[in-house]
């Protein structure tokens, strides 16, 4: 949509957003309708948004906490297997009788609210919903977050106006039809990822013994932390404090033992050791603190710190849906700009993260190749498409 004076709209803009399950999904939908609810207020215009998506789900408490209209349908899971006989479980055959049944209520949904667009950021609950879309002749707007194309999106995009993705090596993976109307956008980072302060982190964290002569590691294994990562840190702490000053987010059940465990080290060591289960408005000024990142390999996290230019040792979540963390990291070793770490033992993670901290040469480079990668404007980007897709919606219409 070209710029126009700031002209009040007779009604507003009015935008279906769908897709969640996880934060992957949900947070990047929530970062795109922040990011279009500014653009559009800053011309006087107005924001009708409704979103679409499971009952009791993230997204449904996600749109609850920021005001946004909510609207439930059935979706079914398809639980993958290697096996194409255990695919036909009981659970999957139950779950797949739901997908119609969403579809019917999305369609409803879809035709009472008469959206100008339809935003898909994937997961199950995108499906019905992006049908629908299709059904009801409204635009829909599909945007992958992950190198690989998940299997929500990949049924999506033959029914897409158009369909945005995080990086160009996803567009070869497209359908055919599909590829014409690509867009890279990259994947929506929050702002206030975007607006960290080293200096706060230090404060909020409470964090005495940090020495800003060293190097700081921030180490995380998501919201419950992960076993393996865990241990592994903890066999290498004495090596590990040597060197750097090391923020460990290691999920609330794990605190207490390698609090104990760190008491035991030499007190200088010890006090540049924050161990923390659970890091949240302060994650912004943690990693503008951090010189690298030891993490899993999701897609909201590599957006950010690609964003951020971060040098990152990944290691992927095994279970993820379609192997999307194993592709996410090999991508980014492949260009130089993380290592990735098929498994994690502490002989492997001393190995990974030692270059980097005994380098500031290497850990910089790979910081810059890294921020090669990210998109910090992905959110305007993403604007931008959903926008180009209402081609019938004007100020005044």
């Amino acid at each position: 949509m070209n710029d126009v004076d700031h002209v009040p709209a007779e009604r507003a803009f009015r935008l279906i957003v769908t897709g969640g399950g996880t934060g992957g999904h949900t947070y990047p939908a929530l970062t795109a309708v922040r990011k279009l609810w500014a653009r559009l207020d800053a011309r006087g215009w107005a924001l009708d948004v409704l979103w679409v998506g499971a009952a009791g789900s993230l997204e449904s408490r996600v749109a609850a906490g920021e005001g946004i209209a909510f609207a439930p349908v059935a979706t079914g899971k398809i639980r993958r297997a290697r096996n194409p006989i255990r695919m036909l479980s009981p659970e999957n055959v139950r779950d797949m009788t739901n997908v119609p049944r969403g579809v019917l209520q999305a369609r409803e949904l879809v035709s009472d609210f008469t959206p100008d667009v339809v935003l898909a950021t994937g997961g199950y609950v995108a499906v019905p919903v992006g049908l629908a879309a299709w059904l009801c002749g409204r635009p829909l707007v599909v945007h992958e977050q992950t190198v690989r194309l998940g299997l929500a999106n990949r049924v999506l995009a033959r029914a897409a106006a158009r369909v945005a993705v995080s990086s160009e090596s996803t567009v070869p993976l497209l359908p055919e039809s599909a590829r014409e109307t690509a867009v890279v956008t990259g994947n929506p980072v929050r702002a206030e990822v975007l607006a960290g302060r080293p200096e706060r982190a230090v404060a909020a964290l409470g964090f005495r013994g940090h020495d800003p002569a060293l190097p700081t590691v921030y180490v995380t294994g998501g919201a419950q932390g992960a076993v393996q990562i865990n241990e592994a840190v903890r066999a290498v702490l004495p090596w590990l404090l040597e060197r750097a000053n090391v923020v460990h987010q290691c999920g609330e059940a794990h605190v207490a033992a390698l609090r104990e465990h760190a008491a035991t080290l030499p007190g200088p060591r010890a006090a540049r050791y924050h161990v923390t289960g659970f890091v949240g408005a302060e994650l912004p000024d943690v990693l503008a603190l951090a010189d690298v990142v030891v993490s899993r390999s999701g897609a909201g996290t590599i957006a950010e710190l690609t964003a951020l230019g971060k040098a990152a040792v990944l290691i992927p979540l095994a279970s993820s849906a379609g192997n999307e963390q194993a592709h996410n990291a090999r991508h980014l070793q492949d260009a130089g700009a993380a290592v990735a770490l098929p498994e994690v033992t502490p002989d492997i993670l001393r190995a990974a993260v030692g270059p980097l901290l005994a380098d500031p040469g290497r850990r910089a480079a790979m910081a810059e190749r890294a921020r090669a990668h990210g998109r910090p404007d992905a959110a305007d980007r993403l604007v931008d498409v959903v926008l180009s897709a209402a081609d019938g919606w004007r100020p005044g219409a």
